[in-house]
This record gives C-alpha cells, sequence and structure tokens, in this order.
C-alpha cells in the first residue's frame, strides 16, 4: 500500500495530516495551468485550504520531489517523495510561517499552534504511528526543508503555462 492510500485509510493520520497540516488528499485543479521549466511531468496530490497545491514531479511513483505551488504565485521544492513531506508536515505543520526556515519562527509559530491546540502533539505522534513514520525535530524538519527549497529547489522551476512567468521561491537564504 502507498503512503497516500495509508493516509487515506487512516482517519486519524488524514484528520492530523489536514489540519494542522493544511494537506488534504482531495485534489482539484490548480488555480492556474502551470508547467515546469524543465518540461518534466507535474502530478496533483493534494491541496492546502487556502489554494495551493502539493505536485509529484516527474515520472514515478511517492518517491518523486514534492513541489508545493500556493495560489498567490509562490512555490517550493518541499521534499523528496510523499514520505519526507509527510515526515515534515508531522514536524513542523506551521512550516510556511518560517519563511526564513529558522528554530526561532518555528518555537513562535508552535506556541501559537499549541494554544489552540493543545493536544497537537499527542494527534501527531498517533498520527505518525499509525503511518509508521518517525517523527523528526523541527530543526531537522527545518533543515532539510532549507536544503532542498535553496539548493535542489533551484532546478524545480514553476512556471504560469500560458504566460509563462515563473513562480517566486517561498524560501530565501
Amino acid at each position: 500500500m502507498s503512503l497516500l492510500d495509508a493516509i487515506r485509510a487512516d482517519s486519524t493520520a488524514a484528520d492530523f495530516l489536514a489540519w494542522p497540516g493544511d494537506f488534504s488528499l482531495d485534489v482539484y485543479e490548480h488555480g492556474e495551468e502551470v508547467v515546469l521549466a524543465s518540461g518534466a511531468a507535474l502530478e496533483p496530490v493534494a491541496k492546502d485550504g487556502a489554494g495551493g497545491t502539493f505536485f509529484l514531479c516527474g515520472e514515478g511513483g511517492e518517491e518523486r520531489p514534492v513541489l508545493y505551488a500556493d495560489s498567490e504565485g509562490g512555490a517550493a521544492l518541499l521534499a523528496v517523495g510523499v514520505p519526507e513531506l509527510v515526515r515534515l508536515l508531522l514536524a513542523v505543520p506551521w512550516w510556511r510561517d518560517c519563511p526564513r526556515l529558522t528554530a526561532q519562527e518555528s518555537a513562535e509559530a508552535a506556541e501559537e499552534y499549541l494554544e489552540d491546540e493543545p493536544g497537537l502533539y499527542a494527534e501527531r505522534d498517533a498520527a505518525a504511528a499509525a503511518l509508521g513514520l518517525d517523527v523528526p525535530s523541527a530543526a531537522e524538519a527545518l533543515a532539510r526543508l532549507r536544503e532542498l527549497a535553496l539548493g535542489l529547489g533551484a532546478s524545480y522551476v514553476l512556471l504560469n503555462a500560458e504566460e509563462g512567468n515563473a513562480y517566486e521561491p517561498l524560501f530565501r537564504p
């Protein structure tokens, strides 16, 4: 069974990933037609609540790189493979609140999330256990996100298919 199928089959995992992970497997068309500058394939696999889309890039299965495009013209490579993406979402579901990808931003965002959802870590741990995944520390997850978004991510330029404009990077050094 694929990890995406495992998420669909387990309400604990699906619920946590839907919120606070903001990763819903209800796929829809992205707000505009997009393509990768390289010409590689894009497969939408999930959405967020604000009109963003998670895409698998290239050919293959869940081991493919995962690119996120928001509805405002920003994009970033988040993970190499669905398992790495899900570990990121389990560790730092507030990754969007960390534009500089720092531990301080993460701690501040975590504090805000925990005010609203004091059982967040217990729910996260239950989702991770249901999927058989380990949860990296927030610092580890953000370091890997930085490595991918600012390194390998430069090879994954998303374009508006009609106008040819490149999406802006979500993260900057």
